[in-house]
C-alpha cells in the first residue's frame, strides 16, 4: 500500500513538477512586475519633486501646493525633504 504526504495528495511526481515550475515562472514574472513598479514609483517620485521646486521657485506656496493637492502642508514638507536627502542636500 501507497501512503502519501500531505504535500501531493497523489499527485504523479512528473505532475507535481510541472506545476511547481509553473508557480516559479509566475513569481518570476511577478517579481519583475514589482521591480518595474518599484522603479517607475521612484521615477515619478523625482518627477513630482522636481515639479514642486520649480512651483516653489515661482512663488507658490507649500500651502498652496498642499491645497491643490488635497494633502497636509507637512507632506509637501516630507516630499520635498525626501528629494533633498536624496541629493545630499
Amino acid at each position: 500500500m501507497t501512503t502519501y504526504g500531505c504535500h501531493n495528495w497523489g499527485m504523479s511526481k512528473q505532475a507535481e513538477a510541472a506545476e511547481h515550475q509553473e508557480m516559479i515562472a509566475r513569481l518570476k514574472e511577478v517579481r519583475a512586475a514589482a521591480i518595474e513598479a518599484a522603479r517607475r514609483t521612484a521615477e515619478l517620485a523625482r518627477e513630482r519633486r522636481q515639479i514642486m521646486e520649480a512651483l516653489l521657485a515661482d512663488g507658490f506656496s507649500q500651502a498652496d501646493l498642499a491645497r491643490e493637492l488635497g494633502v497636509t502642508r507637512q507632506a509637501i514638507q516630507k516630499m520635498i525633504a525626501a528629494g533633498a536627502e536624496r541629493r545630499g542636500k
